[in-house]
C-alpha cells in the first residue's frame, strides 16, 4: 500500500490543478488526463 504523500501526480490540462492517483484509475493511470468529469467535458 502506498502512503498518500507518495502517490503519483499529474496536472489537469483544463484547470491546471494537480491531481493524485486514485484506486479507480489503477489499471488506466497512463491514459488519465483530466481530474474530473467536469474538466473532461469542458476541454477545448
Amino acid at each position: 500500500m502506498r502512503k498518500k504523500e507518495h502517490l503519483p501526480e499529474k496536472i489537469c490540462p483544463v484547470c491546471q490543478r494537480p491531481f493524485k492517483w486514485r484506486k479507480k484509475w489503477e489499471k488506466d493511470w497512463e491514459n488519465v488526463k483530466y481530474c474530473s468529469e467536469k474538466c473532461r467535458k469542458n476541454k477545448k
